[in-house]
């Protein structure tokens, strides 16, 4: 009994979108579902994995073009973007801005607080705000 829950053990939302994009960041190309889900073999539905793609697409973090009928998917950035992304996200979904930052800087180690200061003393590139 304990081996068969094993085998089908119910992934989060989030670890199957990590499998997604990191099987996306593999591929030399924008690929199908088909292909993502060939590459992530398991027991993984093909509508599994393109729910989980439509998901990722609605946040941002893929990309598809028109291929024939159907879609090919890229991922729209490298994991330090993505992780970003979430994170910018976290931040505009509360009402005090300032508090959040202000809790998360001060909770920031000795290393990771100088390396902030660092960034933020370097000129902003184009494009940004």
């Amino acid at each position: 009994m304990v081996e068969h829950s094993r085998r089908h053990r119910r992934r989060g939302q989030g670890e199957l979108e990590a499998l997604v994009l990191s099987a996306l960041r593999e591929a030399d190309g924008p690929v199908t579902a088909g292909w993502v889900q060939e590459r992530l073999g398991e027991d993984l539905a093909y509508t599994t994995v393109v729910t989980i793609l439509t998901r990722l697409l609605a946040k941002g973090a893929v990309t598809r073009e028109r291929a024939g009928r159907s879609f090919a998917w890229t991922s729209a950035s490298d994991h330090a973007g993505l992780a970003a992304h979430r994170m910018r996200r976290v931040l505009d979904a509360e009402s005090d801005r300032e508090a959040v930052l202000a809790s998360f800087v001060t909770g920031l180690g000795p290393d990771d607080e100088r390396l902030l200061r660092e960034l933020l003393g370097q000129p902003r590139s184009d494009g940004e705000d």
